[in-house]
């Protein structure tokens, strides 16, 4: 091989770094679409139950629908685009995502909106876990890679302030239809930047383990259908009890598969002790309570306060902009004082936003009743979610990098499911009798045990990974 002139290296090292930060935008701006899906479709829910005619239970399926086909299909995922290429998966995910939001924006019945939020899970799965791969990949160790995990980072903060306030903007000049049309041209951005910026990463051959996706994504949906049914039919009925059994057969059947499994989506190693099982159970818990806090502030601000869906866009500004400032801190506190300080520091500013916000009463204003919580729920949100998972990662065997990270992320949207199921069943029965704002001051109330749990198992079983 003849080595390159001198020339050639001082040409190759002036090109090279507005390729990568480039780079690094794109795959940034892949991240920014996925987490503003997440929150875009909150404030238009008032809306979307209007004009379509969910019940009060069924609407928070618009939500978990998209959450189970996300988290349930993610484990999988990941190994796909290992063996396929990430970045082909990535573009195979991205096309998934837009088609079917193009469809979601066309629905006309709850059948059809929630088909669509699980197809746009289903793209999303694909190109969430192959995303963090290939900004592993087109980064150096150290500085380099520092930078670009950090702006990794703040882009869930932008991603959910740009989601609230343009799904606000949005519902109120054309209509709820557009927070799912909005992902068409910002998706085709994104696909179009990584065929022409993004370089193809290694691939790994090796087995898929479909009977681990099948029987985590059976068991997930059952969980949820049967919380979520309860509110509607009671939990002595038939198909509750029904749910709840076929979810425990589907825990079962998957523990039974993964210890067989060669590489499986959910290894079992995992949860084989406290100090890596902890972690993992407190990223399912934390967004359990958020989810809850993002639906119940558009039900209140719209169902009570009277706002309009961009006024209350505007009105959780202060939840993002807490999430910004910290996100922008946080890797220094982390430095300075451990994962497990400042993790549980944010826990404890979750657990004490969601208690205040669950005071709520028919009489409470913006001011007084709202604009606190939620910038001590944005603060708290910034501080929690980089420790926990600079911890899961740190626990996971070399060998199991990738699967830690697709379970993360799995736990996140179960956790995040599950808990919407619950507080949207306590809301339904305390609504019906008491007026929304008393049913969303008691599912609120509920919702402090997600946090307050989290921080129990965080707290005591974390471990600091950051030396100074």
């Amino acid at each position: 091989m003849v080595p390159p002139t001198a020339t050639e290296t001082d040409r190759s090292a002036a090109t090279r770094p507005p390729l990568r930060y480039a780079s690094v935008l794109v795959l940034t701006l892949m991240q920014v679409t996925l987490v503003i899906d997440n929150s875009v479709v909150n404030v238009a829910l008032p809306v979307i139950r209007d004009e379509l005619g969910f019940s009060a239970a069924g609407l928070s399926w618009v939500v978990t629908s998209y959450a189970l086909a996300f988290g349930g299909l993610v484990l999988l995922s990941g190994r796909v685009g290992s063996i396929i290429g990430p970045r082909r998966a990535l573009l195979i995910g991205i096309s998934v995502f837009v088609a079917a939001s193009a469809l979601g924006g066309l629905a006309v019945t709850p059948g059809m909106l929630i088909a669509a939020r699980v197809l746009q899970g289903v793209g999303a799965a694909l190109a969430a876990p192959s995303t963090l791969v290939l900004l592993m990949a087109i980064t150096k160790p150290g500085v380099q890679r520092a930078r670009a995990m950090s702006l990794f980072v703040l882009s869930i903060g932008l991603g959910a302030a740009l989601g609230l306030t343009l799904g606000g903007a949005l519902t109120s000049g054309f209509g709820w239809a557009w927070v799912m049309f909005v992902n068409v041209p910002i998706g085709a951005v994104v696909f179009f930047g990584i065929r022409a910026l993004v370089p193809e990463a290694d691939r790994h051959s090796g087995r898929l383990d479909v009977g681990g996706a099948v029987f985590s994504t059976i068991g997930m949906l059952a969980l949820v259908y049967g919380l979520t049914a309860a509110a509607d039919h009671g939990w002595a009925s038939g198909s509750v009890i029904a749910s709840f059994v076929l979810a425990g057969a589907g825990l079962v059947a998957l523990v039974l598969t993964e210890r067989r499994h060669r590489a499986p989506v959910v290894p079992l190693s995992f949860f084989t002790s406290m100090a890596s099982a902890a972690p993992l159970l407190a990223m399912m818990l934390i967004p359990a309570g958020q989810f809850g806090f993002l639906y119940f502030a558009a039900l209140y601000t719209q169902g009570v306060l009277g706002f309009s869906p961009l006024q209350t866009g505007l009105s959780v500004l202060p939840f993002t902009a807490g999430m910004l400032a910290t996100n922008v801190t946080v890797s220094r506190l982390v430095t300075r004082h451990g994962e497990r300080v400042v993790g549980s520091a944010g826990m404890i500013g979750l657990l004490t936003g969601l208690g205040w916000l669950s005071r709520l009463t028919p009489d409470s204003g913006y001011l007084d009743g709202l604009l606190g919580p939620f910038l001590l729920l944005g603060l708290g949100a910034g501080l929690t979610i980089a420790p926990l998972t600079a911890v899961i990662m740190h626990n996971a065997p070399r060998e199991h990098l990738g699967a830690a990270s697709s379970l993360n992320q799995a736990m996140q949207q179960l956790g995040g499911a599950a808990g919407l199921a619950v507080l949207s069943t306590v809301f339904a029965h305390t609504a019906g009798g008491s007026g929304a704002a008393t049913g969303i001051s008691t599912a609120l109330t509920v919702a402090t045990a997600f946090p307050l749990l989290a921080l129990l198992l965080f707290a005591v079983w974390a471990r600091r990974i950051t030396t100074l």
